[in-house]
C-alpha cells in the first residue's frame, strides 16, 4: 500500500531552520505531484508548498515565499521542505501529500494520499 512518512520536525528557535523529508513507497513517485500542508491547533489544514512531478514547477503560499523551498529527488522517492527564517506562526503539524496529476493543486481535497505528519514548533 501507499505510505508517506514525514521526518525532520522538531523544536527550533525563531530565525532557525529545519528540513522536512517525506519518503514515499507503494506508488510510482515520479508520476505524482507532491505537496506540503500544515495544520495548527484550532485551524484548518492549509497549503504550504507544492511541486510538479518533474520538479519543474513549484508553488508556495505567500507567507512562506522566500523562506521555504520545496524540492524532490525522484530516484529516492523523497520530497523535501527546507524551512529557513522560521517564525512562531509557522508552528503546526506538517503533512506531505501526493496527487497523481500533471496539474499542481493547492486544495488539500485534491490529494490522494497523506502522511501522518510531523510536528514543527518554533519558539519566540
Amino acid at each position: 500500500q501507499v505510505q508517506l512518512v514525514e521526518s525532520g520536525g522538531g523544536l527550533v528557535q525563531a530565525g532557525g531552520s529545519l528540513r522536512l523529508s517525506c519518503a514515499a513507497s507503494g506508488l510510482t513517485f515520479s508520476r505524482y505531484a507532491m505537496g506540503w500542508f500544515r495544520q495548527a491547533p484550532g485551524k484548518e489544514r492549509e497549503f504550504v508548498a507544492a511541486i510538479s512531478w518533474d520538479g519543474g514547477r513549484t508553488y508556495y503560499t505567500n507567507s512562506v515565499k522566500g523562506r521555504f523551498t520545496i524540492s524532490r529527488d525522484n530516484p529516492k522517492n523523497t520530497v523535501y521542505l527546507q524551512m529557513n527564517s522560521l517564525k512562531p506562526e509557522d508552528t503546526a503539524v506538517y503533512y506531505c501529500a501526493a496527487e497523481r496529476t500533471v496539474v499542481v493543486h493547492t486544495n488539500p481535497a485534491a490529494y490522494d494520499y497523506w502522511g501522518q505528519g510531523t510536528q514543527v514548533t518554533v519558539s519566540s
